[in-house]
């Protein structure tokens, strides 16, 4: 299992957290020193079923000062995944990663299903 996670995020210490008293065995990865890739992302949403503005991070500073808001529904799916691959700052975390399934953001109900 693998979660990305940005370390400051109070969402992501919140998930690592959880999943360490539900003694999960897991690894994570630092979104921001290593941001997904475009072929990572487009893997991800494939195998998620979610629509892909739930992968955005439309609470951070960089997807205000970006004006995605506006911007994201002019925009095709290939132009937004390709941005997303720009900086992880873009990507909304935690993202959590087992058995091929993905889930984005921490609902531990959902989290629980997964385990």
């Amino acid at each position: 299992m693998l979660l990305i996670e940005y370390p400051p995020c109070s969402t992501c210490q919140k998930a690592k957290k959880w999943l360490e008293e539900m003694g999960a065995a897991f690894e994570t990865r630092h979104i921001k020193e290593q941001n997904p890739t475009y072929e990572e992302l487009k893997e991800w949403y494939q195998r998620s079923g979610l629509p892909l503005k739930r992968f955005f991070n439309t609470s951070g500073l960089l997807y205000k000062s970006l004006n995605l808001k506006e911007r994201l529904p002019s925009m095709t799916e290939e132009e937004q995944l390709r941005l997303l691959a720009t900086d992880g700052m873009l990507v909304k975390r935690p993202i959590l990663l087992k058995d091929g399934k993905v889930l984005t953001g921490f609902k531990p109900a959902e989290w629980e299903k997964l385990l």
